[in-house]
């Protein structure tokens, strides 16, 4: 057995079509069959049922897919230890976050960790929850900054500190003197939310929940701008976290009283993944920073503590 037929097996499970699988290995496509069929000659059974031009996994080749997945990150992952071991002040962080999170905790963390670490590179990207779990259960990132995610075996999460959520409204609404709202008052009133998916989306959807509320969605965003503006033009109503940026919008934030709406943020990892000094260096660093805090400080950066 060798490692590249692991390799293509795994791509062929995954994408489950053998011309495309081919092209993504840089293979021909009778060159993938014929290491696949080599493969399953060696194990001794069939790993894929193939039915015209659709193939899918057979019981053994998932469960063959499962020990390949872990050999190959294992593999992965000695590769990587020995990079990190020349250059230990040096590296990537693949870092993955909310889009909630990147007008004022990402910008602030980087900034404050760059000034200890200036050869440390980071790759960034944005992602809904359900596409943050993912990515952190494939191993294609090391670190992520997010609300709580989906429970498995695999991933570690800290919890850093909680946020308020916040009923917004605009300036002229009848409602806007309010010291309190409860979530029920605004039952009847047009509801700007985030997208399905989206972490502040399956939190507002579970306190309307325990409300007993269905609330009147009129409009569904990826950024909390959007849907923030759109409440300062009058078109409906929020529940959102009162970050930098919102303040010069005609808005009032509302504390809901009934039921208690926050969301706590942590930073979370796969266990299985090897986490390369720099990496380690990041994640120890943002633990440390928010270590004896229980909310996000309204300061535009945060002094670390020293590592």
């Amino acid at each position: 057995m060798e490692l590249n037929q692991l390799e293509y097996f795994r791509a062929l499970a995954h994408i489950n079509h053998f011309t495309q699988a081919a092209e993504s290995v840089s293979l021909s496509q009778p060159a993938l069959s014929r290491s696949i069929s080599k493969l399953e000659k060696e194990l001794g059974v069939p790993l894929f049922n193939r039915i015209g031009k659709k193939i899918q996994l057979t019981p053994y080749g998932s469960a063959f897919l499962t020990h390949t997945e872990r050999a190959l990150q294992a593999i992965e992952n000695g590769k990587q230890a020995l990079a990190d071991l020349a250059a230990p002040d040096q590296g990537v962080v693949h870092l993955s976050f909310l889009h909630s999170l990147g007008t004022y905790l990402i910008p602030m963390l980087l900034s404050n960790f760059k000034n200890q670490y200036p050869k440390i590179q980071f790759k960034l990207n944005q992602k809904n929850s359900a596409r943050l779990t993912e990515q952190l259960v494939e191993g294609a990132i090391d670190l992520c900054l997010c609300s709580t995610l989906m429970t498995t075996d695999t991933l570690g999460w800290v919890s850093l500190y909680s946020e308020e959520l916040f009923l917004i409204l605009p300036t002229s609404h009848p409602l806007a003197s309010r010291r309190t709202l409860r979530l029920e008052e605004i039952a009847e009133e047009p509801f700007i939310t985030f997208k399905p998916l989206y972490g502040l989306r399956l939190l507002s959807d579970q306190f309307f929940e325990t409300a007993s509320i269905r609330p009147k969605i009129t409009f569904e965003g990826d950024e909390i701008m959007t849907v923030a503006s759109l409440v300062a033009a009058n078109l409906g109503v929020a529940l959102i976290p009162k970050i930098p940026g919102l303040e010069n919008l005609d808005l009032v934030f509302i504390p809901v009283s009934k039921p208690v709406c926050s969301r706590a943020i942590g930073l979370a990892w796969n266990t299985n993944k090897y986490l390369s000094p720099a990496t380690r260096k990041f994640q120890q660093f943002v633990i440390d920073t928010f270590t004896d805090k229980n909310t996000l400080p309204t300061a535009p950066y945060i002094k670390p503590k020293k590592l």
